[in-house]
């Protein structure tokens, strides 16, 4: 068998091409997708159905840029039932409490309880914080969510009333970017969110192909939480919002995702962080999901574009089909601005973002190596976290 013709670089181009004008498919796909999933009806609860009592839990850790007004947005809720936000930290000299003690002092009429323990109960530092909060919880709803959100005043509403309807014992978000600084990098961070992960999830749940739970928020019942085990279960995942997902599926209920998206707050300031914080997603979605991630690789249209282009023997093909792959870009993410209300971007981005996005995604086989809060652990085969270094376990709680 002659195989020759391996050792001939121009049979890539076409291949190249292809997998480039797939991308250019899925990415109007996406587009469409994205605007029918936008519109789905509002829920309301049952009727004669109370407003039930909800716990918000905010783990925190440092002083994050625009953290209070983050955590402000929680505290501003048009929601007709009894809330309690719990923030949790781990040291007694995290920065972060001064600015718990700034809303507490803001909002004097709302349930704001602190809590500090420095226990470490895995190898995931969130979920151990999680599990020393999991003792201030007050009500029978509880909703997770991370620090750097933003919601509008009627999220509690829309994420309660989800909650209520049949058959539904968990409720997570879809999120948008929303860059922290004018800066290139934040803004480059938000494309990430905006033009990379919502489409894709977007088509994965259209299609029936996805199932995820997303730490922008997760929703469920006190109960639900004890059926699941408590957040000690979860005590050593790298993907831990997933984990939770899918222990709320396995009782029997769906984990249902509203037709709205919040705001996730972009802090990069330069390319080592954007680089750092972006693989550790990237490979906390290939440990989830290796074969869809794989697959993926058609959704970086302009990067498979350009070396098709770049291959000798392309000709003006390349760049004409590179061309239509930025121009499909554009489009895909203005129809996203449209349809979840999301500011415009800097569209001149565009392609640096496809570049890097394709970088990190081919990186992102190398190793398991992550980075996370400035600590450091490989991530074996089933997703669990092993830190480089043994972590604390220092004792000792406090609820302030």
């Amino acid at each position: 068998m002659d195989l020759t013709w391996l050792l001939d670089p121009t049979w890539l181009s076409p291949l190249f091409l292809l997998l480039a004008l797939a991308g250019c498919v899925y990415g109007l796909a996406a587009a469409f997708l994205a605007g029918r999933f936008a519109r789905r009806a509002r829920p309301s609860l049952p009727e004669g159905m109370p407003w039930p009592s909800v716990t918000i839990l905010k783990p925190l850790c440092g002083l994050e840029p625009n953290l209070y007004e983050n955590l402000e947005t929680f505290c501003r809720q048009a929601y007709a039932g009894p809330v309690q936000i719990v923030f949790g930290v781990q040291n007694a000299a995290d920065p972060a409490i001064g600015i718990v003690r700034r809303l507490q002092e803001a909002y004097p009429a709302l349930r704001l309880d602190l809590m500090v323990d420095a226990r470490q109960h895995g190898s995931n530092r969130k979920v151990s914080n999680l599990i020393n909060m999991s003792a201030g919880i007050a009500h029978d709803v509880v909703v997770l969510a991370d620090s750097d959100m933003v919601v509008r005043p009627e999220y509690l509403d829309r994420i309660v009333a989800e909650l209520g309807q049949p058959g539904v014992n968990g409720v997570t978000c879809l999120y948008h970017g929303v860059p922290a600084n004018r800066g290139v990098f934040a803004h480059l961070s938000a494309l990430a969110i905006d033009v990379q992960f919502l489409p894709n999830v977007v088509m994965g749940l259209s299609l029936g192909l996805a199932k995820p739970c997303f730490g922008s928020t997760i929703a469920f019942t006190r109960a639900a939480l004890t059926e699941i085990g408590g957040f000690e279960a979860f005590r050593d995942d790298l993907a831990d919002d997933y984990a939770v997902g899918e222990a709320l599926r396995a009782k029997g209920g769906l984990v249902a995702i509203p037709s709205f998206t919040i705001g996730h707050t972009c802090v990069d300031t330069d390319l080592s962080g954007l680089w750092s914080h972006e693989l550790r997603w990237n490979r906390t979605i290939r440990n989830v999901d290796p074969a869809g991630y794989a697959g993926s690789i058609v959704t970086h249209a302009f990067p498979l574009a350009l070396i098709g282009a770049l291959i000798p023997g392309a000709g003006e093909v390349g760049l004409a089909v590179a061309a239509l792959a930025l121009a499909c870009r554009v489009l895909l993410c203005i129809r996203l601005e449209r349809a979840f209300g999301l500011a415009p971007h800097p569209y001149w981005l565009l392609p640096i973002r496809d570049i890097l996005s394709f970088m990190n995604f081919t990186w992102s086989f190398v190793s398991g190596a992550v980075t996370w809060k400035g600590h450091d652990y490989r991530v074996v085969a089933d997703g669990t976290l092993i830190p480089e270094r043994p972590l604390g376990t220092d004792a000792g709680a406090s609820p302030l």
